[in-house]
């Protein structure tokens, strides 16, 4: 299993309503991420607007490739694109880059 840590910039005067949206995420988005092998997929926020995601998945790139290729995360990236720093022109998804694991205590 991949485990995979990334890191993106919530706009600090959306920090508010991006918690209310993902404490209501809609249930066929999370089915969609549970279907694309999306699994124990966390989402931190600091207060400055750092969000740090981690995830586990047994291959990431299929899994980014499967959620991307749903209707639902389309309408999803769409809808949270605007609460977002520095994507240029890309979607959330497409502007998560992986951290380098370098320790890992099992």
């Amino acid at each position: 299993m991949q485990r995979v840590c990334f890191l993106l910039k919530v706009r600090p005067d959306r920090l508010d309503e991006y918690r209310t949206r993902h404490a209501a995420v809609w249930p066929d988005m999370l089915d969609a991420l549970t279907a694309a092998g999306w699994h124990n997929y966390s989402l931190f926020l600091r207060e400055d607007g750092l969000l740090v995601g981690y995830l586990e998945t047994p291959d990431f790139a299929a899994a980014q490739a499967a959620i991307a290729s749903t209707e639902v995360n389309a309408r999803w990236q769409k809808s949270m694109a605007g609460f977002f720093e520095q994507l240029d022109g890309r979607n959330p998804d497409e502007a998560m880059t992986p951290l380098t694991e370098v320790f890992h205590l099992a």
